[in-house]
């Protein structure tokens, strides 16, 4: 690698390390994209008919390993081919042959599987993804395990538990009178919505969760799995390419406001905050989130600083508080409120839980023990007159829809979005924007009429409600349940926020709150005990790409929203609102390739842009004030190389 090239990886992504990609094998009409002994993208005819097929391993935290994959073999001719290779888990203790055959019609998945030692797994076995589209609200046959059928349908609202259950096979139209049977054996499967974690389909997996978990696997023991596809009926016609056509985006008419924009200020960074204030005043988040877990020690002082934060950015103040849980929540609440009077904090909202809520309980496992939520929320009432009162999830959405809030208790709801719960690889982080449209329509329902709030959210994960933190990443990669994620930093963190809120800020929430002030998911940078390729290199990169869309957008906090639609929208993300007299736009391509923008049917002139693109990244991290240069002349149509965003200033129509 180059250190041009080294430095554009730095830019668009935050690593060198690269990100896999698959090799693309056919058999006919039949293609797969064949990574690190997965199957990715099952295509017929150009047609998606499975997301994915993987075998996995993981731990007793739900740690997924990484498979050391020894002796592949891949044969390949015009109308078949074959995988084979040797994979191990888990130091050796898990070994598995697979052996992967497919045709036009039929694709084969088995794995023959050794255990060396005794291994104690939350899941070993095969898992199926289906896409969401042409699948969510869509019919589908399934067979169980006892030989039943039934006619059912994949969920359209989101779904808090598994729709089904004791699945042998599963039957389903990927095309017009085109159909595939997904056929699982040697174990027992179940399905989940994966939209509540936002990932972009539908999961099939192995042994039903209720069962106990972990469990072991002993040594000397084997077990056999596979999985079938078999397409039949209608031969699909091909699907179209987009090509290399532009992207078409069409300015309409207004539609509502847009919300407050926040950031989080976690404990662990009220004082690298305080050093950064002035950052922080240009960045101008309207709504300032602070953190206080009573059970970690938080209060006097991290309330004081974050009251002085908040009136520093003339933001409102919400606290997300966490009561120990271990005595009434009337003396927890009442002592939580004698620190915010001690450190001089003007509370606007208190979201508020006790300290088990923070953890998510499994289907299958037993609630914790903890004071009832009317209690709580009363205790709020009583020591926190005229406050707001919020709750529902610190985490993920699906804490949100597994434990439905008590909406009549409450004066809001909110919860949390990662993209990297599953999968941490670019193309799947991309795709959970796919499934934003069904979180808002799901969270919308369960708020009941309440006003909703989502975040702090970012690709790095807030916390691991599952196990006991975040996942580490010292090698600056791309990994699960991470909260210092590489891309955060780069380019890709900011298409990525684009398009997050290009899905959010129409959906009626009262506020986005876009991950936190400092930290690994900041909009500043600061030094920490491990290294940050670029800014930790030389003075003066202070901010990250994503600051300038925080920015931006927290600028037109309550300003009146404008349709913009993208005729490609999975691969550009478009966002605008009013200014005063002007239109401004956000332009993000949510791709590596460089993609062609056309904007018509609305009036140029005095129109410019400025172009965040990896030319751009030097003067971008260092300037806080780089959005403010004078902008170039924009004519309507435009490119945009990989993960750039454009800031696009329209006249009056």
């Amino acid at each position: 690698m180059t250190e041009r090239n080294a430095a554009e990886d730095i830019a668009l992504y935050g690593t060198r390390e690269p990100d896999e990609k698959g090799r693309m094998i056919r058999a006919g009409a039949l293609s797969v994209e064949f990574e690190n002994g997965q199957l990715r993208y099952v295509r017929c005819a150009g047609r998606e008919v499975m997301r994915a097929i993987a075998f996995i391993v993981r731990d007793e935290a739900w740690g997924t390993y990484g498979a050391e994959i020894k002796n592949l073999e891949i044969t390949e001719a015009s109308d078949k081919f074959h995988i084979g290779y040797e994979g191990a888990c888990a130091d050796g203790a898990v070994r598995y042959a697979a052996d992967i055959n497919g045709t036009e019609n039929e694709l084969i998945f088995a794995a023959r599987v050794s255990i060396a030692r005794n291994f104690r797994t939350n899941r070993t076995g095969f898992v199926i993804l289906h896409p969401l589209e042409g699948c969510a609200g869509r019919s589908v046959d399934v067979e169980h395990v006892d030989g039943s059928r039934e006619q059912a349908a994949f969920p359209q609202r989101i779904s808090a538990y598994q729709p089904f259950f004791g699945v042998r096979a599963l039957k389903h139209e990927f095309a017009p009178g085109s159909f595939v049977t997904a056929r699982l054996e040697g174990d027992t499967f179940e399905m989940e919505d994966q939209r509540n974690w936002s990932d972009a389909s539908f999961k099939t997996y192995v042994r039903p969760i209720g069962l106990p978990w972990p469990y072991e696997l002993a040594a000397e023991q084997s077990l056999e799995q596979r999985v079938t596809l078999t397409i039949e009926g209608k031969a699909p016609s091909k699907a179209r390419s987009g090509g290399s056509r532009a992207i078409a985006v069409k300015i309409g008419r207004s539609i509502g406001q847009m919300p407050r924009i926040g950031l989080e200020i976690p404990a662990r960074e009220a004082k690298a905050s305080h050093e950064a204030l002035s950052l922080l005043e240009s960045l101008g988040p309207r709504l300032i989130v602070g953190e206080v877990l009573r059970h970690e020690g938080h209060g006097r002082a991290e309330l004081a600083s974050y009251g002085e934060i908040a009136r520093a950015c003339n933001a409102e103040l919400t606290i997300e508080a966490a009561l120990p849980g271990t005595r009434e929540p009337g003396d927890e609440a009442r002592e939580l409120a004698e620190e915010c009077a001690a450190a001089g904090a003007k509370i606007d909202a208190l979201t508020l839980w006790s300290a088990p809520d923070l953890k998510g309980v499994l289907p299958g496992s037993t609630w914790p023990v903890q004071p009832p939520l009317e209690a709580i929320r009363w205790a709020a009432l009583t020591s926190f007159p005229g406050t707001r009162i919020g709750g529902g999830a610190h985490a993920f959405f699906t804490e949100l829809n597994r434990r439905r809030p008590l909406t009549h208790f409450l004066d809001y709801i909110s919860f949390t979005v990662t993209p990297i719960v599953h999968a941490a690889d670019d193309r799947s982080v991309m795709e959970t924007l796919e499934t934003l449209p069904a979180i808002i329509e799901s969270a919308g329902a369960i708020a009941s009429g309440k006003p909703w709030r989502v975040g702090p959210s970012s690709i790095g994960t807030r916390d691991n409600p599952y196990g006991p933190g975040s996942t580490p990443n010292p090698d600056n990669a791309r990994v699960c349940m991470a909260e210092a994620d590489p891309r955060h930093r780069a380019l890709f963190g900011a298409a990525w926020t684009v398009g997050y809120l290009a899905a959010f800020s129409a959906s009626g929430a009262e506020a986005i709150v876009l991950g936190t002030s400092t930290g690994p998911r900041g909009a500043i940078h600061r030094r920490s005990d491990k290294p940050l390729p670029w800014y930790d290199d030389a003075d003066g990169r202070q901010i990250y790409p994503v600051f300038h869309v925080i920015a931006d957008v927290a600028s037109a906090s309550g300003a009146e929203l404008i349709s913009v639609v993208s005729s490609a929208p999975r691969r550009v993300a478009a966002l605008g609102w009013r200014d005063g007299k002007s239109r401004r736009l956000l332009l993000a391509n949510l791709t590596p390739a460089t993609e062609r923008i056309s904007l018509a049917g609305t009036s140029l002139a005095g129109a410019e842009y400025r172009l965040l693109d990896s030319s751009a990244f030097a003067a971008a991290t260092s300037e806080p004030n780089w959005a403010e240069r004078a902008g170039t002349r924009f004519n309507g149509s435009l490119e945009l190389s990989a993960y750039a965003v454009a800031f696009v200033t329209l006249g009056p129509t």
